[in-house]
């Protein structure tokens, strides 16, 4: 069993009401040996009209850290941060690892030319294949960027807000056809995204919220995880993306076996930066 979450929010992020010390003590909860608290910090986030910067205070989020961890000894507690990445981003995100002291850092794209596909608003100024395909450019764009990260986060992450996705609802079958479809007609530029990542020493992250919400796959699908591998891609972090805590370590039963399928023999966690590979 996989014990140790990499991809965690905490009401740091401004998507979360959940406690840092209610994640932990979840995290106790699950026999976890190590969690990794990766609240978002999305620098010059447009304003969506709902309040949300995704930004906090670091200095305060460090402290929070480091308090808890006397809290709770048995488990070993990470600092992280989820970077939204984008050009304008890029000094401030830059400035933030430069001033403070993190474990583990994920890279991930949030917005395509600063709109959100979470709101259906953004799919009205495309077609649908245009948009996924701009969220891909948009990808590709920032890892070529300069941005400091360890591992890029839910490669597929578009997917899961689509007007098809939406419209499918809870049609399992649907919904399992759609997403092999869209990877296999979006593998050339996967394919030209992950061999970016490789060349650049990073990893990319399996992470299992495409599960909680019902896409009956993880972020990305398997078929990219599997092309991932072939192409020599080894770092491989392990995340539920959790925004309340009963979602920590999300589907994690499911995790090795899926792997092993996609020939993996670990995963990967971080310390002080530094990849730590851990036999699935």
């Amino acid at each position: 069993m996989i014990r140790s979450d990499n991809h965690v929010h905490t009401s740091f992020s401004s998507d979360s009401e959940e406690p840092l010390e209610q994640m932990l003590a979840q995290a106790v909860e699950n026999q976890f040996s190590s969690i990794c608290i990766t609240d978002h910090m999305d620098y010059d986030f447009p304003d969506m009209g709902n309040g949300m910067q995704f930004l906090f205070d670091p200095e305060a989020y460090l402290d929070a850290i480091a308090a808890a961890r006397a809290k709770f000894p048995s488990l070993e507690i990470r600092q992280g941060v989820e970077l939204g990445l984008k050009a304008s981003a890029l000094p401030q995100a830059s400035a933030l690892l430069s001033n403070y002291s993190f474990d583990f850092v994920i890279g991930s794209t949030h917005l395509v030319d600063d709109e959100d596909p979470y709101y259906e608003s953004f799919w009205d100024g495309y077609e649908e294949n245009d948009g996924i395909l701009r969220y891909y450019e948009n990808t590709l764009a920032n890892l070529q960027m300069g941005f400091d990260f360890d591992v890029y986060g839910h490669l597929d992450y578009i997917l899961r807000y689509t007007p098809t996705m939406r419209r499918l609802g809870d049609d399992v079958f649907a919904k399992d056809a759609y997403l092999a479809d869209c990877t296999d007609q979006f593998m050339d530029i996967m394919e030209e995204i992950m061999r970016l990542i490789i060349a650049q020493g990073r990893g990319i992250e399996i992470n299992t919220a495409g599960w909680k919400y019902g896409l009956g796959h993880p972020h990305p699908h398997e078929k990219i995880l599997a092309r991932y591998r072939e192409l020599g891609g080894e770092i491989l972090s392990v995340g539920s993306d959790a925004h309340q805590a009963e979602h920590l370590g999300y589907s994690f039963d499911q995790v090795p076996a899926l792997l092993t399928q996609c020939g993996f023999r670990y995963y990967t966690e971080f310390a002080d930066r530094k990849p730590i590979m851990r036999s699935l």
